[in-house]
């Protein structure tokens, strides 16, 4: 994974409920884990914007309900500071599903996506329609 220009607060933690952001068949994800999280003894893993997650699906079609995924976050509530002093925020928790190279499972991408994970995953800001 590439790094972020931005210092990222991280805002999501594990028992998380996200928004699924692409059209994969999931609605809502669960946060399992944190990819590459490393942290003191007894912390929970947390993520932020740009953060490769294992995740479960909590709710959506039959076909992936209760199947466990791998899903980078692209939209967190919590605020967080950008390089030029900008301070961003969403409206929701959203991830989208990808496989083991960072590439989205489904074909498009619902709502706006932050530069963060662009900048990390190219892949996902291709499908992408607004990136913020």
């Amino acid at each position: 994974m590439k790094a972020i220009s931005s210092k990222i607060a991280y805002g999501i933690s594990t028992k998380s409920l996200l928004k699924c952001a692409d059209n994969s068949g999931a609605k809502i994800l669960e946060v399992i884990g944190v990819k590459g999280y490393k942290g003191k003894r007894r912390t929970k893993p947390k993520a932020g914007v740009g953060s490769m997650i294992i995740c479960r699906v909590y709710s959506g079609n039959e076909k992936v309900r209760h199947q466990i995924f791998k899903a980078v976050v692209v939209r967190q509530k919590k605020e967080y500071r950008r390089a030029n002093g900008i301070r961003i925020q969403f409206e929701d928790n959203a991830a989208v599903i990808v496989d083991e190279k960072g590439e989205p499972k489904g074909s498009q991408i619902k709502g706006p996506v932050a530069k963060e994970a662009v900048e990390r995953f190219p892949t996902i800001g291709k499908l992408a329609t607004i990136i913020v």
